[in-house]
């Protein structure tokens, strides 16, 4: 991962340890994931506790948790950031005090500014 934004040059630990949050995170959208597989399955083949239809929707479920890991992992990435960078359009035109005369310290990407 880049320690800053490629595009605006936002530091993206903002302090030591930050990123711990994100398995809080990443453990809200695996239970969302699994209620929602719960639901789908019970629709399409429904649940009971009288065969093994639970144990067979766990191992489904715990298969789909372990595919969906690497997303589930960096989207909680970017939904932790959300919660503590706010970006505004409005002021996202302006420019740095550390930029001279509406030139930029160094080049960014076509067609991104600040």
């Amino acid at each position: 991962m880049h320690e800053h934004c490629p595009v605006c040059d936002q530091k993206y630990e903002l302090e030591t340890g930050f990123w711990f949050g994100t398995g809080y995170v990443s453990y809200a959208l695996g239970v969302a994931l699994s209620v929602f597989t719960l639901i789908l399955y019970w629709a399409i083949f429904g649940m009971s506790f009288w065969d093994d239809s639970i144990l067979w929707w766990l191992g489904f479920n715990g298969i789909i948790l372990l595919v969906a890991q690497p997303w589930l992992m960096r989207i909680s990435r970017v939904v932790y950031l959300y919660f503590f960078v706010y970006y505004d359009e409005d002021t996202a035109g302006l420019p740095d005090a550390d930029h001279k005369h509406g030139e930029h310290s160094r080049p960014h990407p076509a067609g991104h500014s600040h």
